[in-house]
């Protein structure tokens, strides 16, 4: 089991030491020392290195070392590799807290509360119950299921939208272009984690924010070039959105002039709502590594018909 890793160097080297003592056998090796790239079998990498198969010419899969996966160029990838994302616990709780701050910030007029602090200014406002403020979260893969069953409990009625048909507790569910009208319309707050497509590129727009509730707030934590950020500035200075908690943004990071620094009325994140956690991470690499030498089904494979 020949495996190179290439991302961040410092989370690389704590890879190494959990291969090393959860898998002696495994020969890990982090970027650029490679070694013999003959005998490279498994690449787990954010951005591969070009020249993928002249490089690795033996290499059998392909792993992200995120939940996403579109950063990879599937044009200069052999149609036969498998490519893989990463699915792990860590990665799931995070997000699940991420959300879920978003959303509560939101709820409670955070973003209004600290406007008012720099201006020292102190203002209560009504507080509307979570029964009353209805949250709707597009995408609905393990990060939107989990982040869903979180709200839920808080008692906020949830609403959640894919492109496929889905069934989740407690949740009215919605699915396809023709169902996203009724949804968006059903939203006081929207929670986008959709993954980047062909079909999502640039979704985030005015006619979107249209069909929200006039004064509804946006969570993005999906991808940057969902959004269409003219369109998001506008809808805030009309009224039609009230705040948004952005957690990604394209480019990353923005210039420094860039409007949505000093915005009253965002909240900007860097990409930091969902990271993976060494430990489950290594882990859950390492069942799909056994489960593809065994000639089992590996979880998190991308269907690059569907982009995910």
């Amino acid at each position: 089991m020949n495996i190179v890793y290439k991302s961040d160097p410092e989370r690389g080297r704590r890879w190494a030491a959990l291969f090393a003592e959860l898998a002696p056998e495994a020969d890990f090796r982090l970027w650029p020392d490679i070694g013999d790239p003959e005998e490279v079998e498994y690449l787990i990498a954010w951005q591969p290195p070009d020249n993928l198969m002249q490089r690795f010419p033996n290499l059998r899969v392909l792993f992200s070392v995120g939940a996403g996966a579109d950063q990879f160029d599937y044009a200069r990838l052999p149609p036969e590799l498998p490519v893989v994302r990463m699915i792990e616990p860590g990665l799931t709780q995070g997000m699940v807290e991420y959300v879920t701050f978003a959303v509560l910030g939101l709820h409670r007029d955070m973003p209004r509360y600290l406007q008012q602090q720099r201006r020292a200014e102190w203002q209560p406002h009504p507080m509307v119950p979570a029964a009353q403020r209805r949250i709707g979260v597009m995408g609905l893969g393990q990060l939107g299921e989990a982040s869903l069953a979180a709200l839920t409990a808080l008692g906020f009625p949830c609403h959640g939208w894919s492109r496929t048909p889905r069934e989740l507790p407690g949740v009215r569910c919605w699915a396809g272009r023709e169902q996203l009208p009724d949804f968006l319309a059903a939203c006081d707050i929207l929670v986008c984690l959709l993954p980047l497509t062909a079909e999502t590129h640039g979704l985030l727009n005015r006619d979107l924010f249209n069909q929200l509730p006039r004064g509804a707030a946006l969570v993005q934590a999906g991808r940057g070039a969902q959004l269409n950020q003219p369109d998001l500035l506008a809808a805030l200075a009309e009224g039609q959105l009230s705040a948004a908690v952005l957690d990604v943004t394209d480019p990353e990071p923005l210039p420094a002039d860039h409007p949505f620094w000093q915005h009253p009325a965002l909240w900007l994140t860097p990409h930091i709502a969902s990271q993976t956690q060494p430990e489950s991470a290594v882990a859950s690499l390492l069942d799909n590594l056994r489960r593809f030498e065994r000639g089992e089904p590996m979880t998190g494979v991308v269907d690059r018909q569907r982009g995910y």
